[in-house]
């Protein structure tokens, strides 16, 4: 029997009888982050970092949740699980298991680049190693993050300087925050969408250190925006609640952002390549380094990737999961990559 299986529920360790990130409801779950399509809302007990415990009562509510410290591990039934940082984002983790002498990684979704922020991803040696494709193709290569953030902070600048509002956008758990920290403060104000707002007020009682945000509300004077920058998830880019923005220049942070006409297409004026995933590059950087046997591809560009990895001599498998990635944009992505190999 496999330290590991892959059911209908989730990821399934029947020696212990817990899942990792499952999505559908069950009696014990591990979780690696906060993200919607991980830490679902329905398990009888919670097992995650302290950060992610934190995230997850934020958006979950009253759960039955324990935190743990990156390290330490937790035995269930002779089974040792230990969380390890992912880099993904604020308080993601990888989840080690071992029983018997064999050695699991369940990576969640999880980064190389040390984004400044997040925890940076830790190296975890095993034998069988679940992860991630989202940006699974070689055309998908990133830039240094000082690079990125020039780039940004320079667009600002430019619309500042021409008295225009400069509206980006970010996921409110992890995209938003790498984008706050990493912001020229010099240039004007930061103003944030109430889900980042509030996303925001957690993790600094979590001890996460952000420069200083403005929520925006209707009792701020619309004259107050332009010269500054506001953040918004992506969802609110081209809705009712960005009317109140008028001459704005509109951006968006994105892995997609990497493929030809995505800026085009989603109708906004610059594109930003930023991902909280890790690129073609890193991920056989990733797998190589963990000395595995076995790969199980979980959701992304899972075919191709799988394939490539069997040619390179390991044993692996496309698994069937319910995780999304950057979830907004992937099918527009997976259908125009096709085009662009």
């Amino acid at each position: 029997m496999a330290l590991l299986t892959f059911t209908e529920r989730g990821i399934y360790c029947p020696q212990a009888d817990v899942y990792l990130d499952p999505w559908r409801p069950v009696k014990r779950a591990l979780i690696s982050h906060g993200h919607s399509d991980h830490a679902r809302w329905g398990h009888q007990f919670y097992l995650s970092t302290h950060r992610t415990k934190a995230i997850m009562l934020h958006r979950l509510g009253d759960i039955n949740a324990e935190g743990i410290g990156f390290g330490e591990s937790k035995t269930i039934n002779g089974v040792k699980f230990s969380f390890h940082p992912a880099g993904h984002i604020i308080g993601s983790a990888q989840i080690r298991c071992e029983y018997k002498g064999e050695v699991w990684c369940f990576t969640g979704d999880y980064k190389l680049q040390n984004d400044g922020i997040s925890e940076p991803y830790e190296l975890v040696k095993c034998h069988s190693f679940i992860t991630e494709t989202t940006f699974g193709l070689p055309i998908y290569r990133w830039r240094p993050q000082t690079e990125v953030m020039d780039e940004i902070n320079d667009w600002w600048r430019e619309n500042a300087a021409q008295g225009k509002t400069t509206l980006l956008t970010g996921y409110s758990l992890g995209k938003a925050q790498r984008i706050i920290a990493n912001l020229d403060t010099n240039i004007g104000k930061i103003y944030t969408h109430g889900a980042i707002a509030n996303m925001n007020e957690v993790l600094k009682e979590e001890g996460v250190d952000l420069p200083e945000t403005i929520q925006v509300t209707k009792e701020i004077d619309k004259k107050d925006y332009p010269g500054n920058l506001v953040i918004a998830p992506p969802g609110a880019i081209n809705g009712p609640w960005s009317k109140k923005f008028k001459d704005a220049s509109t951006g968006i942070a994105s892995g997609w952002m990497a493929l030809r006409g995505a800026r085009r297409r989603r109708a906004v004026d610059r594109g930003f390549v930023l991902s909280d995933h890790c690129d073609w590059a890193a991920l056989n950087t990733a797998i190589e380094a963990t000395g595995c046997e076995n790969v199980f591809v979980t959701h992304g560009y899972t075919a191709v990737f799988s394939k490539w990895l069997r040619e390179k001599g390991y044993n692996a498998h496309v698994v069937s999961t319910e995780y999304e990635g950057e979830s907004s944009e992937i099918g527009e992505g997976t259908e125009k990559a096709k085009e662009d190999i």
